[in-house]
């Protein structure tokens, strides 16, 4: 049964009883109002990066727009008095059907970035899939989530040494699983990036996966001096930011090093591989015996070929918009990706989760679980782990009262029938 603590009415008369005493939210509720504070607190930069999509970004509204595709036909005189919220997945069992999903750089919103994430998810037991661009290495992230369930998202780089790398830490630091995400061998034409001319990477931030690596730390030493350019204020600024991001005491002395510089180098000359294929693929299963996802999946045919080359579960994805402008929304993808995939292995889904009744849409459409993005970071931005929490606890209150006013005991009840 759901848990006390994530049980929707408790937690509304939480909300109610502290506003009776004169406490407001510590983050606003309403996911709009969310997005519109914590963009407001964020730097120019940062909110580029959060919240910005590729071109037009018509793929991030399509992500919204698609689920008020369907609508929830609430049954009556069910006896939802207690509720269940519980999911199978991967042969675990988890409290909600809730993920979060990898996002990098949360250093630009919050000094305990992806520790802090880790801490909220663990205090309610939602898994954290560890981002491949963090700001924190995944050793720090997994000792402070402890044995909460955690996960490992994988960007394919050039180098198969370092992918082997990674995916023996995830291992060695509990990861359950490995995550690879497809949709970005290359970067989407992210216009308020571009406009800005900004991109983190270049600053040393969101590379603390690749500067702990053992491996990554030999690479870095293949590198050639850089090639003098005409000093300026913000090429001054951006070393200086560079080196302080590096790890390491003594600032002069990791100046002298050049590593910050050879570590920024050696990340943009790899970081990404649009070479892969599907028989890429076998290396991996060679270096890992945890279960492999594949995150991106939009078409139904790849998700039939993730279960031909022996794939555990997809995550259907679209990158929160930020890959492809025009791209089909993921929940308009699910339900055909659900006929193709017909049970044989989990579908998770992403982009566009903004509360309980979307959670509710894409499980009775054939997904297993589902990850939150965006909401998240917000809440980050606005209270650290605090706000994370919050937001979380918002989530699961708003899908347990969903699903029992929909007339839903538990998440097996939610199916195809529930919605028109």
């Amino acid at each position: 049964m759901i848990a006390s603590s994530t049980s929707g009415a408790n937690r509304q008369r939480e909300i109610y009883s502290k506003g009776f005493a004169g406490r407001l939210p510590i983050v606003p509720i309403d996911p709009i109002k969310l997005e519109e504070a914590a963009a407001a607190k964020m730097s120019t930069q940062a909110k580029a990066y959060i919240v910005g999509g590729a071109g037009l970004e018509s793929t991030i509204r399509a992500n919204r727009a698609s689920f008020e595709k369907y609508k929830i036909i609430p049954r009556m005189l069910r006896n939802v008095s207690e509720r269940d919220t519980s999911i199978q997945l991967l042969g675990q069992k988890y409290p909600s059907p809730f993920f979060l999903s990898p996002i990098g750089v949360l250093e630009m919103v919050h000094p305990q970035a992806d520790v802090a994430v880790g801490k909220a998810a663990a205090s309610l037991n939602i898994p954290y899939i560890f981002s491949n661009q963090s700001s924190r290495p995944m050793e720090q992230v997994a000792e402070a989530m402890g044995n909460s369930p955690h996960w490992f998202q994988l960007y394919w780089s050039k180098s198969r040494d370092l992918v082997a790398s990674f995916v023996q830490r995830a291992e060695r630091c509990g990861c359950s699983a490995i995550a690879v995400t497809l949709d970005t061998t290359m970067l989407g034409w992210r216009t308020r990036d571009l406009d800005m001319a900004y991109l983190p990477f270049m600053e040393g931030r969101g590379i603390a996966q690749y500067t702990s690596d053992p491996v990554f730390q030999k690479l870095m030493d293949e590198v050639e001096p850089a090639a003098k350019q005409q000093l300026t204020f913000q090429l001054l600024s951006g070393l200086i930011t560079m080196t302080k991001n590096y790890p390491g005491n003594g600032f002069f002395s990791k100046l002298k090093s050049k590593r910050p510089i050879k570590a920024v180098q050696k990340f943009v000359s790899i970081y990404s591989n649009p070479a892969l294929t599907w028989d890429d693929l076998k290396f991996l299963r060679q270096h890992t015996k945890l279960p492999i996802l594949l995150k991106g999946i939009l078409h139904p045919d790849d998700a039939r070929l993730a279960i031909d080359h022996g794939i555990d579960g997809i995550i259907i994805s679209n990158h929160g918009g930020r890959q492809v402008d025009g791209s089909i929304s993921t929940f308009e993808a699910l339900p055909k990706i659900a006929e193709a995939v017909a049970g044989q292995i989990p579908i998770l889904i992403d982009s566009g989760v903004r509360g309980g009744a979307d959670a509710f849409k894409a499980l009775a459409l054939g997904a297993t679980a589902v990850c939150i993005g965006r909401p998240y970071v917000y809440g980050l931005t606005l209270a650290g782990e605090e706000g994370v929490k919050e937001v979380l606890r918002n989530f699961l209150a708003d899908f347990d009262l969903t699903m029992g006013l929909a007339g839903c005991k538990n998440t097996s009840e939610i199916t195809r029938e529930t919605l028109i």
